[in-house]
């Protein structure tokens, strides 16, 4: 596994994605079919009980997900999200390590599944998603 960017850089991975670097997510290692992020707790990304709140759980995992698909810095490919589901656990409180595996990668589809725990090992959330791979053509879209 390898090391990259801080959300400083605004990069993710190969990938500039300023929603990322906006609520903080920091990328911190990548290598085939695997991804770690990490989310470090902020008062603005909470709900009103002062847990992470679930959409800001929902985003890291759509990420860290897609970039375990990707499996690379390879910037040229990108993940459109078909369908993912999100299971919660217990509350995201604290900081928040993010890990996601895909499980499988065929020539235009890949099927992923990511955790979310806190500090002390506790799962937050489980998901599964299917990602449409797409391949930009130099000069394209």
């Amino acid at each position: 596994m390898t090391a990259t960017a801080t959300p400083a850089t605004g990069e993710y991975f190969g990938l500039a994605i300023p929603f990322m670097s906006f609520i903080g997510l920091v990328p911190e290692s990548i290598a085939p079919a695997y991804a770690r992020t990490s989310l470090p707790w902020r008062q603005d990304l909470t709900n009103s009980r002062g847990d992470v709140h679930g959409g800001t759980l929902m985003s890291v995992l759509d990420f860290t997900l897609s970039a375990a698909a990707r499996g690379s810095a390879d910037a040229t490919e990108g993940m459109a999200t078909i369908d993912m589901n999100t299971t919660f656990l217990s509350p995201g409180t604290g900081d928040l390590v993010i890990e996601a595996r895909c499980l499988r990668r065929g020539g235009s589809i890949a099927f992923c599944e990511g955790d979310i725990r806190r500090a002390d090992g506790e799962l937050v959330a489980r998901a599964t998603a299917t990602f449409k791979i797409i391949r930009r053509r130099p000069g394209g879209d």
